[in-house]
């Protein structure tokens, strides 16, 4: 067993260390309730053979990479926080393949001999049963199951989770994003969702009327619909120390007749210096409000002013 949890990006990187576990291939995004459930059983096989959990994804999704012309949305999950919530189920490395020509040319049968068979040595495999892999996504569970009865790797399909609106999957909860229903997102996944962002100076109006913000970009994963919300942040050394409440809102800024979605933060009871530079991950507990154009400043003010007491008092 690894002392420590660790994010591999290279099948080269595989030691001795990560040998004759128990493996499980996927996306993984967002790392949901579903997943977690195919995770217990990963890590109950990992150790009836004295092995580690390993969880294998590959970066970016073999369809960004197959169908470039698509439009294909961001992740819910970048790979760190995919491992940080994996590690949280216990796994004990994520390898996140980068995904080239030479990957996706390997046949069901070829990837299995090369990676699982040869690199890894697993004992088991746990996957759900919707999953294929393979070059024209050939390989199906059914597949995977005579490859390893033939290789003598113990093989465990998963129940999926399901709940009162059916299958609990990543396009559920992409969906529920999509309509700013963070309570309902944050119902179907492990920890509550959260955006992570690099602090840039922005117009200072939010200071200008009272209520300083943090204006955030380069967010990697999925921006929930436009909107009020409701979160918290984590702020560390050598900062003032602990968790503050934050009233987040995300779209374009229509009093000011901008159409540009912008992400900005205001960090209730943060008396600091400016945070510039800094990445901030922020947790979404739910949606205040929609955003709307104000017919004068005055107005605005005392609507953030409403706003911010709501997400002060918000758990």
């Amino acid at each position: 067993v690894l002392s420590m949890p660790r994010l591999l990006t290279d099948l080269r990187e595989i030691d001795d260390s990560l040998l004759h576990g128990a493996v499980s291939v996927g996306n993984f995004d967002g790392v949901h309730r579903g997943h977690a459930r195919l995770i217990e059983r990963l890590v109950a096989a990992g150790a009836r053979h004295g092995g580690p959990a390993i969880v294998m994804t590959f970066d970016p999704p073999p369809s960004a990479v197959l169908f470039p012309d698509r439009p294909y949305g961001p992740a819910l999950t970048s790979i760190p926080r995919r491992a940080e919530l994996l590690f949280a189920l216990g796994v004990e490395a994520l390898i996140a393949v980068p995904t080239d020509k030479h990957l996706l040319a390997l046949t069901a049968d070829e990837f299995f001999a090369d990676t699982v068979v040869q690199r890894l040595q697993a004992r088991a495999m746990v996957e759900g049963p919707n999953f294929r892999f393979g070059r024209d996504r050939g390989g199906d569970v059914l597949r995977l199951q005579q490859l390893c009865t033939a290789a003598q790797v113990d093989f465990e399909v998963a129940t999926p989770v399901e709940d009162a609106q059916g299958m609990i999957s990543s396009t559920r909860i992409r969906q529920c994003l999509a309509a700013g229903d963070v309570r309902l997102a944050n119902r179907l996944l492990t920890q509550a969702y959260t955006l992570s962002g690099r602090v840039v100076p922005g117009a200072q109006r939010g200071a200008a009327l009272g209520f300083p913000t943090a204006n955030l970009t380069e967010i990697d994963c999925m921006l929930p619909s436009p909107g009020v919300y409701a979160g918290h942040v984590e702020l560390s050394d050598p900062l003032p120390v602990g968790e503050f409440p934050v009233a987040l809102n995300i779209g374009p800024n229509l009093t000011f007749e901008e159409s540009q979605t912008k992400v900005e933060a205001h960090i209730i009871g943060y008396a600091g210096g400016p945070l510039y530079g800094r990445r901030l991950r922020i947790a979404l507990l739910d949606k205040i409000r929609d955003i709307r154009k104000f017919d004068s400043l005055e107005q605005l003010r005392t609507q953030i002013a409403h706003d911010v007491a709501a997400c002060a008092n918000y758990r």
